[in-house]
């Protein structure tokens, strides 16, 4: 009996016979669908959101919110539902989801599932609701970090009742309104802590005051795009970047207005696609690629053809070349950590070592991704090291064998990957993808010409 046979969960990682020559149509961000769902959620009129991600992550938010009293109706938008040009991968569809806000009510209980943006972005949302709001999920949600959030609803007026953990379970008792003010939270750990109390301030009494006292502040690029979105939706927002304070945020109190919101391609999904191209040396189109974000995948550009090969702006979208050749790097991902299971796969299959710096927090993410990346690559064969603060990776010829997911669905995107260049990868439990990047099987052989 084959591995396969005896355990149905194993994937075998498709092996690339050759360059890779696709255009793939990558679907919507979910950093952006679930920050236009909360700010449309509280605004102070519908909103639309057109081509959003249809994800795991995405439905729990649209779940978590509708649970509130939020009306969500999904259609698809006129003319946008047309097929995929000849020979491209299509991962998007035509819907637009229309986000119709009311009185937030409870009681209710919210299925975080394992979804950062959730399990954070919701519980500021629930102090407005009036009545209970109880918070549970996957058991690995028990283990992320929740504290920032749960600190700092406090300290702007919420009740609570997390038992002390700090984590969840826990339920929120909304009492219709939250005082706000301003607060001093620990963000070191998780951006989204900045992020979760930002997004609800335009609704609390004084709005509110953030201001970051702990180490480094990882993802800033994710706190750049809450600013910019809270913005788009007419609130009124002070922030590092734009001239004030370093680590301290103030939003103003008062209404949102409903946004009509195009969701961007997901940058950060686009990463295993571009990678393909710089492993196979091929040539890998992604269409719709902004040519101003505040998305952190599009750090890719530079990294990808640091360690390689060459892309362009163009008018189909952004063009990734690779050269045949692939180079170590070393390089501070501090700001874009969730790329870091990808470059790590590329960089195993490098003619030098690399050095990714920076991501100490991604001991906290959907599992502890160090660690794991350094097991699974290293149980291929590889010579991967922990670092305080990253990884150091030696290349060396690797070998066919399970790798690991531990459910998370950047481990197995980077397995894809490495399955690319060797034969016999299997990787188990696929499925985990859909959290962010549905039907990534067939986009995957797809994109192969499977």
């Amino acid at each position: 009996m084959t591995e396969t046979a005896a355990h149905p969960a194993l994937w075998p990682a498709p092996h690339a016979s050759g360059a890779v020559t696709a255009t793939v149509q990558v679907p919507g961000s979910k950093s952006v669908t679930n920050r236009g769902l909360v700010l449309s959620a509280i605004a102070s009129e519908p909103g639309w959101l057109r081509r959003p991600l249809r994800s795991r992550d995405t439905l729990l938010m649209a779940s978590a919110l509708r649970s509130m009293g939020v009306g969500i109706e999904e259609t698809v938008s006129s003319g946008s539902s047309q097929p995929a040009a000849s020979g491209s991968v299509a991962g998007g569809g035509g819907e637009a989801w229309r986000v119709i806000p009311a009185g937030l009510h409870g009681p209710a209980t919210v299925d975080v599932g394992n979804a950062g943006t959730v399990m954070r972005f919701v519980p500021p949302v629930a102090t407005l609701a009036d009545g209970p709001i109880r918070f549970d999920g996957d058991p690995r949600c028990y283990e992320r970090p929740l504290h920032g959030v749960i600190n700092g609803l406090r300290a702007l007026g919420a009740r609570i009742d997390d038992e002390g953990r700090g984590a969840l379970p826990l339920t929120v008792h909304g009492s219709g309104a939250l005082e706000g003010g301003r607060v001093e939270i620990d963000a070191s750990s998780s951006s989204q802590f900045v992020s979760a109390l930002l997004l609800s301030g335009p609704r609390f009494n004084q709005g509110v005051e953030v201001r970051h006292v702990g180490g480094p502040l990882p993802s800033m690029p994710h706190i750049r795009m809450t600013v910019d979105m809270l913005r788009r939706a007419g609130a009124q927002v002070d922030a590092p970047e734009s001239g004030g304070e370093p680590n301290v945020w103030r939003v103003t109190p008062g209404a949102l207005r409903g946004v009509d919101l195009t969701v961007e391609p997901d940058l950060s999904n686009a990463q295993p696609f571009l990678a393909a191209a710089l492993v196979t040396g091929g040539r890998v189109v992604v269409p719709d690629w902004p040519e101003h974000t505040t998305q952190p995948g599009d750090r890719l550009r530079e990294i990808f053809t640091e360690m390689g090969g060459s892309c362009e702006l163009t008018p189909e979208g952004l063009v990734f070349t690779g050269s045949g050749k692939i180079h170590g790097i070393d390089v501070d991902l501090s700001e874009v950590g969730e790329l870091t299971p990808g470059v790590a796969a590329v960089a195993a299959l490098a003619d030098s070592p690399s050095t990714l710096r920076g991501v100490a927090h991604l001991r906290l993410h959907e599992t502890d991704r160090l660690a794991a990346l350094t097991e699974e690559i290293n149980g291929l064969g590889g010579d991967v090291t922990e670092t305080a603060d990253g990884l150091v990776i030696r290349p060396r010829p690797l070998r066919g064998g399970t790798f690991h997911t531990y459910d998370d669905h950047r481990m197995a995107t980077a397995g894809a990957i490495i399955g690319l260049a060797v034969p016999e990868v299997l990787i188990e439990n696929v499925a985990t993808t859909a959290k962010t990047l549905p039907d990534f099987p067939d986009l995957w052989t797809g994109m192969l010409g499977n």
